[in-house]
């Protein structure tokens, strides 16, 4: 009897200890970051260049710091379209022609699948917390300067 009682429980008392988050989708920052001023702050942004962690973006996570985010790089300028597929934070996306002028701004809403696309061609897109484009004053049009770390990154097709 006691054999079969502990057979039984070890199995459910792993898959308990299973049941939380996946801890390989909800580890933020494993990326390279660079520091961007944009309109009148500052943001850490992770570099996503390759393929898997454009597709991957900041899916999966609760939070991000206030003066974080991420720059996604393109192959080639194109017109740009973004969707909130398993993303749970409320975002502002910043797309950005190959001299990073700002293009167009628009915000985001968690799990919304319907894309949000650029109004023009975009070399380069930045999310950012929904809010801080217009906390840092940022509008379409400006030019963020985006360090040669970002234009010299190799981004897969």
């Amino acid at each position: 009897m006691m054999r079969s009682i502990r057979s039984l429980l070890v199995p459910f008392l792993l898959l308990l200890g299973c049941g939380g988050k996946d801890t390989a989708t909800t580890s933020p920052y494993t990326l390279p970051t660079v520091s961007v001023p944009v309109g009148q702050r500052t943001y850490t942004l992770e570099i996503a260049s390759k393929a898997d962690d454009r597709n991957t973006g900041l899916m999966h996570r609760d939070t991000m710091p206030v003066d974080h985010g991420m720059i996604f790089i393109f192959k080639d300028p194109k017109v740009q379209s973004f969707w909130m597929k398993n993303t749970r934070i409320p975002l502002d996306i910043l797309f950005l022609d190959t001299s990073g002028k700002v293009v167009s701004i628009h915000r985001m809403e968690p799990y919304v699948m319907r894309g949000t696309t650029s109004k023009a061609e975009a070399k380069y897109a930045i999310e950012l917390n929904a809010g801080q484009a217009e906390a840092a004053k940022v509008k379409e049009g400006d030019t963020i300067a985006l360090p040669d770390k970002t234009k010299s990154a190799d981004a897969d097709p």
